[in-house]
C-alpha cells in the first residue's frame, strides 16, 4: 500500500480522541490482563470490558446467506447485552458489526489490522464512525498511521479472540484467517463455535466445537451449554474400530487384531471416523 493510499484511508479525527491503554494501568481490558497480554492498545470510543462478549468472524468473500446469518446472530446477542467483536473486514465481519449496530443497545468492538486512524477497508469508514458514536470502539495494537500488512491481520486475529468469551466462525475456508483466530482462541482457553455450510466450519464441527446456527445457539454457547452437531451413525465395524482407537490401539494391524476384524474391514471403517474426529476423543 502506498503512502498516498494511507492518507486517503485516514479517518478524520474530529469528534473522538485516541486513548492509549498500557497493560500496567487501570482501564486495560481485564481479559487481556488475565492472559498476560503486554501489547499497548490504541482505542477510539468506548471499550466495554465488563459485558459478556462474542467474536463473530468469517470470510471476506462470504455468501449472502452467511452474511445474513452473521447479522442475525450479532443482532440477537447484542439485544441481550452481549458485546460483538470482529475485525471490521468486508463480508462476515462487516455483517456482524452491522447486526450489533442495528440492535441499538450494546456497542460493538472493531479490532483493526491498521492504526485506529486508518480506515481499512475504506468502504467501512462511515460504519467505523457509527461504531464510535454508538458506544462502540475501534481498537488497534498498532501505531497511529500504520497501514495494514499481511502479518498485521494475523496479529489482530489473536486480539479478537482474546477480547471475547466465545469465538464463532460463521463461514470460512479450511485455510483462512478465521482459522488463525480459532487457533488463537484455543491457546487462550476461549470457547469455539461454528455454523455449518463451509469447508472450514464443517471441519471445526467435526472436531466437536459448538454448533451455532441462530442467536439462541450463540447465547447457549456463551452460557456454557453449547449445542453440538449430532454424530452420524456408525456401522458395527466402524464402532469397533472407534472403541479400539479410544482404548489407545494404534496401527491398522493392531486395530485388526484388537477388534477381530480383517485389515480390509478396518480400512473401510476408518473414513467414517475421519469425517467426525470428535468420535475419537
Amino acid at each position: 500500500m502506498t503512502a498516498g493510499a494511507a492518507v486517503a484511508n485516514c479517518i478524520p479525527l474530529v469528534s473522538t480522541a485516541i486513548n492509549v491503554l498500557l497493560p500496567t494501568e487501570a482501564g486495560y481490558p481485564k481479559r487481556l490482563g488475565a492472559l498476560g497480554w503486554t501489547e499497548i492498545l490504541r482505542v477510539r470510543g468506548a471499550l466495554n470490558d465488563e459485558a459478556p462478549a462474542v467474536a463473530i468472524v468469517g470470510a471476506r468473500a462470504a455468501s449472502r446467506s452467511g452474511m445474513d446469518r452473521a447479522h442475525a446472530i450479532a443482532k440477537h446477542v447484542a439485544e441481550r447485552g452481549v458485546r460483538v467483536i470482529s475485525g471490521g473486514a468486508l463480508g462476515i465481519d462487516g455483517a456482524a458489526h452491522r447486526g450489533s449496530l442495528d440492535a441499538k443497545r450494546e456497542g460493538t468492538t472493531v479490532v483493526l489490522g491498521s492504526g485506529v486512524d486508518v480506515a481499512y477497508p475504506l468502504r467501512h469508514a462511515s460504519m467505523f464512525e457509527e461504531v464510535v458514536e454508538s458506544r462502540g470502539a475501534l481498537v488497534s495494537m498498532f501505531p497511529c498511521g500504520m497501514v495494514p500488512r499481511r502479518g498485521t491481520f494475523l496479529q489482530r486475529n489473536a486480539l479478537i479472540a482474546a477480547l471475547a468469551d466465545v469465538v464463532i466462525v460463521v463461514e470460512a475456508h479450511v485455510r483462512s484467517g478465521s482459522m488463525s483466530t480459532v487457533a488463537a482462541a484455543r491457546l487462550q482457553g476461549r470457547a469455539v463455535a461454528a455454523a455449518p455450510g463451509s469447508t472450514g466450519t464443517n471441519l471445526l464441527l467435526g472436531e466437536g466445537v459448538a454448533l451455532v446456527e441462530t442467536g439462541e445457539d450463540a447465547m447457549a454457547a456463551l452460557a456454557g451449554n453449547p449445542r453440538r452437531m449430532p454424530e452420524p451413525e456408525l456401522d458395527a465395524d466402524a464402532a469397533r474400530v472407534r472403541d479400539a482407537v479410544r482404548a489407545g490401539v494404534r496401527g491398522v494391524d493392531s486395530i485388526a487384531q484388537w477388534t477381530g476384524l480383517s485389515v480390509r474391514a478396518v480400512l473401510r471403517a476408518l473414513p467414517q471416523l475421519d469425517s467426525f474426529p470428535a468420535r475419537l476423543q
